[in-house]
């Protein structure tokens, strides 16, 4: 009995709720007790409700009020992270490699290798936006993580098919009757994109489920919630660690099968990872499309054009109930900013005619301030694209750079594979969490007073600033590796004599920069919309990379057009010692300049709605 209540206090750690407990463990020591159950009667019955259960309106497997004892914070965190760690491991274990998976397994012409992997990873974090639909609007986020656990796992286990697939159809037909690299390129392609739909529903929820587990009614809990962000990213990257590292390897130096195949095996321990915290878990409720309610909003506001908005806010239509209308969702305090939309809240006698509201004609003032705050989202989301784009060069022109420099690791017979220059990187990450957790906030901390060290858009800012002198590392290397081409004629010889170790800045430069800038958008995206909505602010962020990639393949085939109009090679030719690869990373980082300047225009613009 009374262990159980030292589990509440280790568990918590809060200094008010010890105080509650060891007033009411001078009483329930000196009773008996049958089973726990027992005690947790007694504790509704003493009017300790807000100890055992969230405040939040979170439930537990069985759509129970969720017990602050037995789900929720770390423990159920635990089963979260493992499968998101698992998932970038089968992620970056099959996404790394693939620009020369494309060009030595499937015949592919560097540029066409290059689009082809910017349009895939770009649809992997444009799906987020349907799996954000699926998990706020019908299902919830714990049943579209688990089916597109499964369905992901599936995909992976075609595409380790389709790896064996050239050598097991060449064996049973013709040539001249089937050509089977265009089948295993279609089945390869197949499974890829079911893998990008299957990605998500992972990617869109798993975040923000983890988050959930922390009830923002309790201070501790919420305090906590910052640092999961932190620690949450830090073990996703020992996923990618891996993957860079013996996932690469394996498929450079043992084979393809192996090497799609030991992510596919991470993958389905994932899902297993992710059913075993059932029991733990805490679940929001749906609360309806998100969607539908912010085109209702702009739907009700165009009929209502020309009707004209009073000047006090009160007159606006909003219940009369302290909650919400909405699901999870507080009633939200009118803001000035947007206020055409505020037209959807003017209500006019045709409003009532029927009795009941119509919603497309109608809509309360939080439902209004639900949009306005995605729109001022919008602008912050904006300058994440050039970002994406410089760091979606980690496993895209970085690799292709890598493979015409030298892989041999000292005077030994090992060599690096390209795509496993990335470890670096991750290495960076998995440095600069707890540097940044444990040394950067505190600091911080002192000089300004914010309780988080930097706000999340100083921190989104200082990560923008830092990914520019990656591109201008990875350019003047570029400029030294040609020098090198051009001094002792080595156009024809592949790999250049210069140790692809010289990599590792541009590598390490990006890795810091993602612990500012992707870490913060994963907090700010979270916290700067309402309850209902989580997994859409979690999608909208992702979108960002998905634009970033298609930005790249984008900038690929300009700049392949413009620089190869008079009969040149161009920048980015199949040989690249014939290119100029450098001056694509110098456009690069003259964007992400521009880039940051009108980061820092918006981000005093913006005005956090939620406070």
């Amino acid at each position: 009995m009374c262990s159980s209540i030292f589990y509440i206090l280790l568990d918590f750690q809060c200094s008010e709720f010890v105080l509650s407990a060891l007033n009411f463990t001078h009483f329930a020591c000196s009773c008996r007790f049958e089973d726990e159950t027992s005690m947790y009667v007694l504790l509704e019955t003493k009017g300790e409700d807000s100890v055992l259960y969230t405040k939040d309106g979170t439930v537990d497997y069985l759509n129970n009020p969720a017990n602050k004892l037995k789900t929720g914070n770390w423990k159920a965190c635990f089963f979260i992270v493992a499968t998101a760690s698992l998932e970038r491991l089968a992620y970056y274990g099959m996404s790394s490699n693939l620009l020369l998976y494309f060009t030595g397994e499937l015949d592919q012409h560097s540029a066409t290798a290059s689009r082809n992997l910017s349009n895939w990873t770009g649809a992997c974090y444009i799906t987020p936006l349907f799996g954000a639909f699926l998990a706020d609007g019908y299902i919830g986020k714990y049943w579209t993580i688990a089916s597109s656990s499964i369905l992901y796992a599936i995909g992976m286990a075609l595409l380790t098919l389709s790896a064996s697939a050239y050598g097991l159809l060449s064996s049973f037909f013709s040539t001249d009757v089937f050509d089977a690299s265009e089948a295993q390129t279609v089945m390869c392609f197949t499974s890829l994109y079911l893998v990008a739909l299957a990605s998500g529903g992972i990617k869109a929820c798993i975040s923000a489920y983890g988050a959930d587990q922390f009830d923002d009614d309790d201070k501790t809990e919420k305090k906590v919630k910052s640092s999961f962000f932190n620690w949450y990213y830090q073990m996703m990257n020992i996923g990618t660690l891996i993957a860079h590292s013996l996932i690469v390897w394996v498929q450079d130096y043992v084979s393809w099968i192996w090497g799609f195949g030991i992510p596919t095996l991470a993958m389905t321990v994932g899902v297993v990872s992710f059913f075993s915290g059932t029991w733990f878990y805490r679940n929001h409720k749906p609360a309806g499309s998100p969607l539908t309610r912010l085109f209702q909003v702009v739907v009700a506001s165009v009929r209502k054009r020309r009707v004209n908005v009073p000047t006090d806010a009160l007159l606006l239509y909003e219940i009369a109930d302290a909650n919400s209308t909405t699901v999870r969702s507080r009633k939200l305090n009118h803001t000035s900013n947007f206020s055409f939309f505020d037209k959807a809240a003017v209500e006019t006698p045709s409003d009532h005619a029927k009795g009941s509201v119509n919603p497309w004609t109608l809509c309360t003032v939080t439902q209004i301030e639900e949009l306005k705050s995605v729109l001022r989202l919008l602008p912050i989301w904006v300058t994440g694209i050039v970002f994406s784009s410089v760091r979606s060069q980690m496993d895209n022109l970085f690799v292709l750079q890598g493979s015409f420099m030298d892989t041999q690791v000292g005077k030994t017979s090992f060599k690096i594979p390209p795509a496993s220059l990335g470890t670096f990187g991750t290495l960076s990450v998995i440095f600069w969490v707890p540097v940044y957790d444990q040394i950067i906030v505190p600091l911080a901390r002192k000089l300004t007073g914010h309780p988080n060290g930097l706000t999340q858009l100083q921190r989104i800012g200082t990560g923008h600033f830092i990914s520019i002198f990656s591109m201008l590392s990875a350019g003047i290397l570029e400029v030294i590796r040609l020098e090198i081409v051009k001094r002792h004629g080595y156009y024809e010889i592949k790999p250049v004599p210069i140790s692809i170790f010289w990599q590792v800045p541009q590598f390490l430069i990006i890795g810091c920069a993602e612990v500012f800038t992707l870490v913060g958008q994963m907090e700010f995206f979270y916290e700067q919309v309402p309850g209902s909505m989580k997994s859409l602010g979690s999608a909208l962020r992702l979108t960002t990379i998905a634009l970033g990639n298609y930005t790249s393949s984008l900038l690929v085939s300009i700049v392949i057009k413009v620089t190869t109009e008079d009969g040149g090679p161009g920048w980015i030719p199949d040989n690249l010692n014939y290119g100029q690869l450098q001056n694509f990373f110098w456009l690069l980082a003259a964007l992400s300049g521009v880039n940051l300047a009108i980061f820092v225009v918006v981000a005093k613009w913006h005005t956090g709605p939620l406070g």
